[in-house]
């Protein structure tokens, strides 16, 4: 085991309970889950970089036939529920796993994602590399976003750990020779990375006596 490759929404970023969606739903008189039936198409080209976040912020107002004022507004809140806060407890283990280990982001994402989370959160002083699926044109679970994963870090699949509070996510990357760990909270996913590295540890030294 080489490495530790990681989500980022619900693993390294903890998401609080928001009712942003909703307050905007009822300020422009909008039905429950409204707002998603109108943005989620335009926002679903900024998963994979298809358009830019410039023309998503422009069609996203027309849509909603908001100003300039109120579009700002919303993007303010919507960035603010999407980066959520840093789990600190778990990036302070993952520290003291490297240089041992490698540790990197597979994150399915958003165009201005890598600018603001680096701005507030600094993963490439922690990550490397960070692989953002805007950037890439691809998401989780396609395969082929896991072998470029492996690519990136110079390791076989088996040589990586994964970890995602996605249960396909991490199905996908054991089907591509990936270890896996679903993330369900902060102190069980650590007893369970530890695991398996100290599993990996004792087979590797038990092969080498």
């Amino acid at each position: 085991m080489k490495a530790v490759l990681l989500d980022i929404g619900g693993v390294l970023e903890v998401t609080p309970a928001s009712d942003w969606a909703e307050e905007w739903e009822a300020r422009l008189g909008l039905h429950a889950g409204g707002l998603a039936d109108v943005v989620s198409p335009i926002w679903q080209p900024g998963r994979t970089g298809l358009a830019s976040l410039a023309d998503i912020e422009r069609d996203t107002a027309a849509a909603l036939e908001l100003g300039a004022r109120d579009s700002e507004q919303l993007w303010h809140d919507m960035w603010a529920w999407y980066l959520g806060m840093l789990n600190h407890q778990l990036v302070e283990y993952l520290a003291s796993l490297r240089p041992a280990y490698q540790t990197a982001i597979l994150s399915n994402s958003f165009v201005g994602a890598r600018e603001r989370e680096e701005a507030l959160y600094g993963f490439a002083d922690m990550f490397d590399p960070i692989i953002y699926s805007h950037e890439e044109g691809m998401e989780k679970p396609d395969p082929v976003f896991y072998r470029l994963a492996c690519d990136r870090l110079g390791v076989a699949g088996e040589e990586i750990l994964f970890v995602d509070d996605t249960e396909g996510h991490v199905a996908a990357a054991e089907a591509v020779g990936m270890r896996g760990v679903v993330f369900r909270d902060t102190a069980t996913a650590i007893a369970d990375i530890q695991r398996h590295l100290d599993s990996a540890r004792r087979g590797a030294s038990n092969r080498g006596g």
